[in-house]
């Protein structure tokens, strides 16, 4: 979110952002067109950037952007999703019983009940917020269903476990340049709220959580077949680079990695809504003034750079006059399209 943010912000373009000052688009329901601010106004002549938290549905995403939009998507290994969204989440109905994980998982029948308001973190996450049903009967064919779907909806499928190279194909993908696409690591988990999970647990985390499993093995696979197109060596050496030029960032921005309650810029302290502490960053002292803008951009949390991008758009909706039944915009904008 943060590499698309700072896209869409650094030319001008305009964010779907939810409506109501949400900061996801009313999950876990399904996305509705008019879940996105200023839609049905019909303000803005187009969107260019839609990347909140969704459940997502074409059919009503079509209605919001552009024909020639380009749909991506990430996939995180289901046993590290799972661990991760216990952890987190654990004070939430779905897992507040179990006394741990390898207790919900050899009682889900007793804990996960489709009734939970937050069922969907339970089972089949990733497959649900693609907007799959995540309780249907397991067979060979309905995975393979689940395969074509996704494959049919979205160009391209980023991997977690190989963030570096996605971006890469991303970038080739979109023709961005390197700068497009550097980041830093954001919502990041402190060591202490990881926990080591025998085999013998990620075993029953993968029959589990089946649906998601098999997307995560296909999709996996693709991502290397589009890495044999792009070039072994040439990713190795783009990967590298981008890698590079990171390093030379973080030197330059970043005093480090660091508990949220010490982050001097108290605008940078990322929200904290589980049980589990999300890590932040300082900056160095003494940055020029453009050096800083943009280090700050860089590790700016979620909510506080979804609320600058709001701000921003309201106050462009002053310069635009509503004369019914038409709508002038003074002022042009880049024409220049995102995802």
């Amino acid at each position: 979110m943060n590499i698309l943010f700072r896209f869409g912000e650094s030319r001008n373009l305009t964010f779907a952002l939810p409506s109501s000052n949400y900061t996801q688009f009313f999950y876990p329901n399904y996305f509705k067109a008019y879940f996105v601010e200023d839609f049905l106004m019909k303000i803005w002549p187009n969107y260019d950037i839609m990347c909140h938290h969704m459940r997502f549905k074409l059919t009503e995403v079509e209605k919001v952007m552009p024909n020639d939009t380009f749909y991506f998507t990430i996939m995180r290994n289901p046993v590290s999703l799972m661990e991760s969204s216990f952890s987190y989440y654990k004070n939430l109905d779905v897992f507040v019983n179990a006394y741990s994980l390898e207790d919900y998982l050899n009682n889900s029948y007793k804990y996960y009940k489709q009734t939970n308001i937050n069922h969907s973190y339970g089972k089949n996450l990733m497959a649900f917020d693609l907007g799959l049903e995540q309780n249907e009967r397991e067979s060979p064919k309905h995975f393979k269903l689940a395969r074509k779907a996704i494959d049919t909806m979205f160009n391209l499928v980023l991997i977690t476990e190989y963030f570096d190279e996605s971006l890469i194909l991303l970038k080739d993908a979109l023709c961005w340049g390197f700068d497009d696409v550097l980041s830093f690591p954001l919502n990041f988990r402190n060591d202490t709220s990881r926990n080591v999970l025998t085999e013998e647990t990620q075993e029953k985390i993968r029959t589990w959580n089946q649906l998601d499993w098999q997307l995560y093995i296909y999709f996996n696979n693709s991502l290397w077949e589009k890495v044999d197109k792009f070039g072994r060596d040439r990713m190795q050496n783009e990967v590298q680079e981008l890698q590079r030029r990171r390093s030379t960032l973080s030197e330059i921005c970043l005093q480090g990695q660091i508990d949220p309650t010490k982050i001097k810029d108290k605008f940078l302290r990322p929200f904290q809504a589980g049980i589990s502490r999300i890590l932040g960053y300082d900056l160095k002292p003494g940055l020029q003034k453009s050096e800083r803008l943009r280090c700050h951009r860089l590790v700016t949390p979620e909510l506080q750079y979804s609320s600058l991008l709001s701000n921003k758009q309201n106050q462009q909706k002053n310069n635009i006059t509503i004369i019914s039944p038409k709508i002038h915009i003074n002022g042009q904008k880049s024409g220049q399209r995102a995802p």
